[in-house]
């Protein structure tokens, strides 16, 4: 199944006196690049998260971002008085440091104190493991969520791929044809050539001459390059469906095309093939761009 390195999810939740924020969003990447925006104060979480992404994802540049806040006014608000003194004690020694510096610093307000860590809830909220599973079950749906807009997208993806392939192995055949069409013009060329030296010379080395024009004839044949064409076509048709991750695989594929498109544009020597390599490049180019978004 093919599917989109670009995606979005988000899910709201809430255990006891704490409720958060999931967010998951993705973007294009070369690999796995995992962007954690996480709060302190909860035991497992990083871990919890690069386990869960690692596990689910091969390819994309990811931001998790978790938003938690504890609801101040629920029943259950506590202070840690131990903490509570720590924090104050600091702080006088702060202020008796300043005054003998010579500064003199403005009052902490009671909600500035209570926003120091520990002083409210004695963190017993942080360190109960209920909260660290219902964040993690509620990560896991918004994984989910995530995973799904990938696939959806990845769909789209899928059938715009398809038809860039077909469109590809359409003008590999046009490209044979105007191959072999150009088999009279170029026997012209090289007989129009070729009396114009027999005019100019009577000693012409007939075996020389027979291999002059067999080099002509392998320097201008395409059949290698379009042949490999089509395998190339193949390829990415079963990558297409490989339930694997294939977007690496189809890059290669993309860089791979492109050479033998170069390739048929060089060797040409007719109008008729040189417009066909270029709406080659031109369709190879637009898939290209499109396997970017591929995981």
């Amino acid at each position: 199944m093919t599917r989109s390195m670009t995606a979005f999810a988000s899910r709201r939740g809430a255990h006891g006196a704490m409720s958060w924020t999931w967010e998951l969003r993705s973007v294009n990447g070369r690999g796995l690049d995992l962007r954690l925006r996480l709060p302190d104060g909860v035991p497992g979480l990083e871990p919890l998260v690069r386990g869960a992404l690692t596990g689910a994802l091969t390819r994309g540049n990811v931001t998790v971002n978790l938003r938690l806040q504890r609801d101040t006014t629920s029943d259950g608000l506590t202070l840690d008085e131990a903490q509570l003194g720590r924090v104050l004690t600091a702080l006088a020694q702060v202020e008796a440091r300043a005054l003998d510096e010579g500064l003199t610093l403005a009052q902490p307000t009671p909600a500035d104190v209570l926003g120091f860590r520990g002083v409210v809830g004695g963190g017993e909220a942080d360190e109960d493991p209920s909260l660290l599973n219902a964040l993690k079950a509620d990560l896991d749906a918004t994984l989910e969520e995530f995973l799904a807009m990938r696939a959806d997208e990845g769909a789209a993806l899928y059938t715009v791929l398809r038809g860039q392939i077909d469109q590809i192995d359409t003008l590999a055949t046009e490209a044979a044809a105007a191959a072999a069409d150009r088999l009279d013009e170029t026997r012209e060329s090289v007989r129009a050539a070729l009396n114009r030296v027999l005019e100019e010379t009577r000693d012409v080395d007939e075996d020389r001459l027979a291999q002059e024009l067999a080099l002509i004839a392998i320097k201008q044949d395409v059949t290698e390059e379009i042949d490999r064409l089509r395998a190339h076509v193949e390829a990415a048709r079963k990558l297409l469906d490989d339930p694997k991750p294939a977007g690496r695989r189809l890059d290669f594929l993309a860089q791979e095309f492109n050479r033998e498109a170069n390739t048929i544009c060089s060797k040409s020597q007719s109008r008729a093939l040189t417009a066909v390599g270029l709406e080659l490049k031109a369709a190879i180019e637009q898939m290209r761009e499109q396997v970017q978004n591929v995981e």
